[in-house]
């Protein structure tokens, strides 16, 4: 993933609610978000050269999801793919706490990150550049590739229109997907300075990226109701162009 915003307890009806564009280059070949053959549990898209996930939850109610740090001088990759823990912890027992206490320890191994892990009872945060762990409390937060509710053009605007369509009184994942599609770009002045240069920097400030290799595959809307149901919608699009939707509805206490 490379923008997330999600509220937290903030809703009285939807307990979470997540809105997600995923940035990749256009010919990574990648399996739109189903419940995986080998992992039934898991509803999630699939990255299919490392076989994990940016985004996904459980039939539990589980959710995690991940992105990228972007610093050009560190490794873009490391010796473990990012997408393996969002499919561990969708299938482990372990509270997000205690699977984040695990990840630290072995957090040198993998490409810079950002996680978001739900368990059913808490949200947490961790970052293993900064090895920073937050224990996620109630509000309105934005991730991008930087690190959690940092300040940038494009993760302000997700987090202030999750905020604004989180005051009506129904929220629904058809009602969501739309938040992320917007392709504006930021003004030079507000622009991030992560060591891309100027021409990249405007071209990722978009919260619907289209380069001519690269942008928005997918976006993803979630919202847990308070009756146990989990509304998930994905929209994959090809080339910057939509493509088509995929929608499921979960009832974790089945």
């Amino acid at each position: 993933m490379c923008l997330i915003a999600f509220s937290y307890n903030v809703h009285p009806q939807y307990p979470l609610v997540i809105i997600a564009n995923r940035d990749e280059f256009y010919d990574r070949p990648t399996a739109a978000a189903h419940f995986w053959e080998d992992e039934p549990s898991i509803l999630a898209g699939r990255d299919l050269r490392q076989h994990g996930s940016w985004l996904g939850v459980s039939k539990s109610g589980r959710f995690a999801a991940i992105t990228n740090f972007r610093d050009p001088p560190l490794p873009v990759t490391g010796l473990l793919s990012r997408g393996e823990i969002v499919q561990q912890f969708l299938i482990s027992n372990e509270s997000a706490e205690q699977f984040i206490a695990s990840l630290r320890e072995k957090k040198a191994l993998y490409g810079g990150f950002n996680v978001l892990l739900y368990d059913g009872q808490e949200m947490q945060h961790y970052n293993n550049i900064f090895d920073e762990h937050n224990n996620i409390e109630s509000g309105t937060y934005s991730v991008s590739n930087a690190t959690i509710n940092t300040s940038w053009p494009k993760t302000d605007l997700a987090k202030n229109m999750l905020e604004e369509t989180s005051k009506n009184g129904k929220l629904e994942a058809r009602d969501l997907i739309s938040l992320l599609a917007n392709e504006e770009i930021a003004q030079d002045e507000v622009l991030p300075d992560t060591g891309v240069g100027i021409h990249l920097e405007r071209a990722l400030s978009a919260q619907f990226v289209k380069l001519p290799n690269y942008g928005t595959r997918c976006s993803t809307a979630i919202a847990y109701h308070k009756n146990g149901q989990i509304d998930f919608l994905e929209r994959t699009y090809e080339d910057g162009k939509y493509k088509f939707d995929r929608s499921y509805l979960i009832n974790t206490e089945e």
